[in-house]
């Protein structure tokens, strides 16, 4: 298997509010091959946004046999200041902050957001890991 995600896929419990609380980021839906499916494209994945019942059906599995995985998705960024602005339009849009953006352990500046289903975002600078020329991230840089 080659070393890739290429969908990430959320339960939502509403699709349309999920949806407007990615697209406060400016990202653009894009067409997907059938209603109930709001996809919108990152750098080199695809994240997707289905209705838990449906992707609960798809396991043939209730709804509460998905437990809530715990997992934070990513998003790296070039600086601290770029951080906080991410966290500042997370909040906006409607997310509710875990941790505000600080400076971490590790050495790094980080911060915590839900979005309206529970899904935990960390927003990072990571001054070990730059990021490359199209914002791709890759573990100690480019």
């Amino acid at each position: 298997m080659d070393r890739r995600i290429s969908l990430i896929t959320l339960g939502v419990q509403d699709l349309e509010v999920s949806a407007r609380f990615y697209e406060a980021f400016g990202w653009a839906r894009v067409q997907t091959p059938e209603e109930g499916i709001v996809a919108f494209d990152l750098l080199g994945q695809v994240l997707g946004l289905y209705p838990i019942e449906a992707l609960a059906r798809e396991f043939d599995l209730p709804v509460d046999a998905l437990g809530r995985g715990a997992m934070t998705l990513a998003h790296n960024v070039d600086t601290p200041d770029a951080v906080d602005e991410v966290m500042a339009q997370a909040k906006a849009a409607g997310a509710k902050i875990l941790k505000p953006a600080q400076k971490v352990f590790w050495g790094g500046y980080s911060g915590y957001f839900a979005d309206p289903d529970g899904h935990i975002w960390e927003v990072a600078h990571n001054p070990f890991s730059k990021l490359g020329p199209d914002g791709a991230f890759r573990w100690g840089g480019y």
